[in-house]
Order: C-alpha cells, then sequence, then structure tokens
C-alpha cells in the first residue's frame, strides 16, 4: 500500500467518526439537548485538528508548499500513478465523506441560528422589549412605557 492509500485511509476513518459526530450534534440540536452539544463540540475539535495534521502529512507526502491547491495535486497525482488503485478510491471516498461533512455542518448551522432567534424572541418578552413604543400618547404619537402595568394599560 503507497503512502497515499495509507494517509487517505487513516483520513477516511477520521472523517467519518466527524460525520457521525455531526449526525448526534444535529439531533442535539432537534431535541434541543444544549447539554451534549459541549462535549460534542470538543470532540469536533480534536478530529479537525487530526484531519489537519493528516491533511498536511499528505500534502508533504506531494510536495504541496505554500497555497497549492490539494485537491488539484492529489488529481494530478493519482493521474500520473494510474496503478494506485487504492488510493484512487479512497480519495474518492473522502471527497465525498467530506460533502456529506460540509452539508451536515451547514444544516447544524442553520438549526443553531433557528435556536438562537427563537432565544431572542423569548428573551425579547421576558425583558418586555417588544412592548417597547406600542402604546401612543393622546397626541398619537408613540409614548414610552413608564413601568407601571397600572398606567400603561390605561
Amino acid at each position: 500500500m503507497s503512502d497515499f492509500a495509507a494517509i487517505t485511509e487513516r483520513e477516511i476513518t477520521l472523517i467519518s467518526r466527524f460525520v457521525a459526530l455531526l449526525q448526534d450534534e444535529q439531533d442535539a440540536l432537534k431535541r434541543a439537548h444544549a447539554a451534549a452539544l459541549p462535549e460534542i463540540g470538543a470532540a469536533k475539535t480534536e478530529l479537525v485538528e487530526q484531519l489537519n495534521s493528516l491533511e498536511a502529512e499528505r500534502r508533504l507526502a506531494l510536495g504541496i508548499t505554500g497555497d497549492e491547491k490539494t485537491r488539484a495535486a492529489m488529481t494530478e497525482w493519482l493521474a500520473k500513478h494510474p496503478k494506485e488503485l487504492t488510493a484512487a478510491v479512497n480519495w474518492e471516498n473522502l471527497l465525498n465523506l467530506a460533502r456529506e461533512a460540509k452539508q451536515l455542518q451547514e444544516i447544524n448551522g442553520r438549526l443553531v441560528d433557528i435556536h438562537l432567534q427563537q432565544t431572542s424572541e423569548a428573551l425579547a418578552v421576558l425583558t418586555r422589549q417588544s412592548e417597547q413604543q406600542t402604546l401612543y400618547g393622546s397626541n398619537g404619537q408613540a409614548a414610552q412605557i413608564s413601568g407601571s402595568r397600572i398606567v400603561d394599560s390605561a
């Protein structure tokens, strides 16, 4: 097995675990189980660090420096080494898993946004922000709420 096949195989293992964590995160967000999120977040961070390390190892094996694109370099390497079937299959699997992870991350981000919006709305109700500028004085202009329920409702 080539270095690339071995590296991409380890990357597939890690990104598969990352996808599973994203699915767990999505489940926790759907159930509004916020207590599970810090542990999931910590595990995601650890996996991202490991994935970054493996990517750096792969880039080094490809001889990539600076801003060179990994995908283009890997495609070029695979074209030059057509007998490296395991590396080619692993690379395709890795790209598919990365796309899946990206989609899950975007969905989870939207779920977080929904929760934040709901929380903001609940806080506004609790702090009576939504009532600001809803009363009108005798001149027809918006009047500030005095803070007294009896006066404000009269």
